[in-house]
């Protein structure tokens, strides 16, 4: 049965092709030389790709080289088949009278008309596929643009990249001090920062609670924006010549144009750039098809798919021109899809949750998770499965994608990046809690200040950076956070059987630095403890007989030390503190 439809489909004029070949020498000649030009044409155009990517033109303008690469070899068929076109029509091949003759016997087309739609549809079809090949380039050029306002507008936010020319920034616009200080700065402090030109970039580089400066910029150039342009542009040239002159991290000139790629072009050095936070890029850091490989599992996106719809949508008008039914041609076709379909449930299954993964930016591959109980890091991202790393490296998961949409997820680094670091500490009855309480507010912003990273960095989230004050760069402690935080927390918990228990926190900036941070803090805490006499008890049944009092007067011998901090420090209960001070 289905032998009989598919044998039934209308071929329309595609019968007369054989014999319109086969009716005249020139014709064949004409067909050979379409089809060798064809070919030449794609040899040629490859060479001339690999060329026009070997060129730093193309490094630096990338929309250029795609140009060549994908539109420049449909134009050249479109030319050479309209030649041809006009060849035949101009050198008249067939036999016009044998042709009139044709046409007036029956209501088929003739055979010039038939060898003209041939070439007609040739010249479609490469329009066609110019144009599908055109449409993302176009929307890859308005994104592109789009997101370089993006990246200037965070240029402008972070008061310049780490690798500007010195002093560009202020080169471009000028800073405006408030007219009133921030809230958590006295006005006395505000104004004598403002007389002096250290006070001002320190006042410059101050942070709200919310993560913004302070005060305003004057625009001091016409077009901000076209300037820094020109810096860009001017970096990446550098980056350039330093790739392909050995002046790099890999100590040998690096190639253009080859695969896996050496040298990223303009559009993939400015999202390296973005990627990593603005850092600048340094030549020849990453082994060779880097970027490549970081995005070699993302699903394809829209804007590549156009091309595919758009040919197909040419190649079915074509068809239908030609009079094939396609509506027969589908339903020849319908029952093997269904069997396909059923077959590829479950990859289909996967590959949707993979790509609602990516498009709604559920979790990225680096961010800590957990998924039914298991905590780790997401080390990929497939469309079949996905791999999560243990928080603490004790093993790899591997779970289904689709069971990643369904599941109930927990991500601890989207928005909100603030992991608690906790230590719990009980202290002998005969200590005074305010002052236990003030002792560890004091160990907690030592901590703030001294747990540092091995670049020197702070482990501990901040509203503002310690080296703010001492006049140097932000480390990055006090970025991002969005959220109002008074830290450290120190709470009196429970009375236990033989200690007062209490505990303090502080929020670091990712999983793995709590350990580090409960460690440090648990250092100090010891050396404070010792030095005010602050006693942890041993979790024993202790029968006094008359000790009780010299354990005491020996406690209190610290007492007046003890009180001091607790007027410097307080108990982290700013309320009851200051309504303290207001007594006074």
């Amino acid at each position: 049965m289905a032998e009989d439809t598919i044998t039934n489909i209308s071929t329309g004029e595609f019968q007369t092709l054989s014999e319109i070949v086969f009716s005249s020498l020139s014709i064949q000649i004409s067909l050979i030389v379409l089809v060798l030009g064809l070919i030449s044409i794609i040899l040629i155009h490859k060479k001339f790709a690999r060329w026009v990517n070997s060129k730093e033109i193309s490094h630096i303008h990338p929309e250029l080289a795609e140009f060549a690469r994908k539109v420049m070899l449909p134009v050249f068929a479109i030319v050479l088949i309209t030649a041809i076109n006009v060849h035949v029509q101009a050198f008249e091949l067939f036999d016009e009278e044998v042709e009139i003759l044709e046409s007036e016997a029956s209501d088929s087309l003739t055979h010039r008309e038939v060898f003209a739609k041939l070439l007609s549809s040739l010249n479609i079809f490469s329009i066609g596929y110019a144009v599908s090949q055109l449409i993302p380039i176009l929307i890859t050029k308005y994104d592109r643009t789009k997101q370089e306002r993006t990246d200037f507008d965070s240029w402008k936010m972070m008061t310049g990249f780490a690798d500007d020319e010195q002093n560009f920034f202020h080169r471009i616009f000028e800073w405006v001090p408030p007219k009133h200080p921030p809230k958590t700065m006295s006005n006395e402090t505000f104004q004598k920062l403002l007389e002096t030109k250290d006070g001002r970039k320190s006042l410059e580089q101050h942070r709200t609670t919310r993560g913004f400066t302070i005060g305003s910029y004057k625009q001091l150039v016409d077009d901000p924006l076209k300037e820094w342009r020109k810096s860009e542009t001017k970096k990446y040239l550098k980056y350039l010549k330093d790739c392909t002159s050995g002046n790099n991290f890999s100590g040998y000139k690096l190639r253009l144009g080859v695969t896996p790629q050496e040298v990223y072009p303009f559009d993939i050095w400015a999202e390296q750039k973005r990627l990593a936070g603005y850092a600048p890029v340094l030549p020849g850091e990453k082994p060779p098809g880097w970027a490549q490989k970081r995005v070699q599992d993302i699903p394809k996106s829209f804007r590549q798919w156009i091309p595919i719809f758009v040919n197909v949508a040419v190649f079915l008008g074509i068809v239908a021109w030609w009079q094939v039914d396609l509506v027969v041609l589908a339903t020849a076709t319908g029952g093997l899809s269904i069997g396909i379909g059923f077959a590829l449930k479950e990859t289909m299954e996967n590959y949707f949750a993979y790509v609602f993964i990516r498009k709604d930016r559920m979790f990225l591959e680096g961010d800590r998770i957990e998924v039914d109980g298991y905590n780790g890091y997401v080390h990929k991202i497939t469309p079949r499965v996905t791999y999560i790393r243990h928080a603490l490296n004790e093993s790899l998961a591997v779970i289904p994608t689709k069971q990643l949409v369904t599941s109930k997820i927990i991500n601890y680094t989207t928005s909100f990046k603030l992991v608690p670091a906790e230590i719990d500490v009980g202290v002998s009855y005969l200590n005074d809690p305010e002052q236990v309480a003030a002792i560890m507010m004091k160990i907690g912003k030592r901590a703030m200040k001294e747990i540092t990273d091995s670049e020197g960095a702070h482990m501990i989230i901040q509203e503002q950076c310690p080296y703010l004050l001492e006049g140097k760069k932000s480390c990055g402690c006090d970025k991002d956070v969005l959220v109002d935080m008074e830290q450290p927390k120190v709470r009196f918990r429970k009375f236990d059987d033989s200690a007062l228990y209490f505990g303090m926190w502080v929020y670091v900036k990712d999983y793995g630095s709590q350990f580090k941070v409960e460690s440090d803090m648990r250092m100090m805490m010891y050396k404070e403890f010792k030095k005010y006499d602050i006693r942890i008890p041993w979790p024993i049944r202790t029968i006094y007989q008359g000790d009780e009092k010299r354990e005491y007067d020996e406690i209190s011998k610290y007492d007046e030390e003890r009180k001091r901090v607790l007027d410097e420090y307080g108990t982290g209960d700013p309320k009851k503190e200051n309504k303290q001070n207001g007594e006074k």
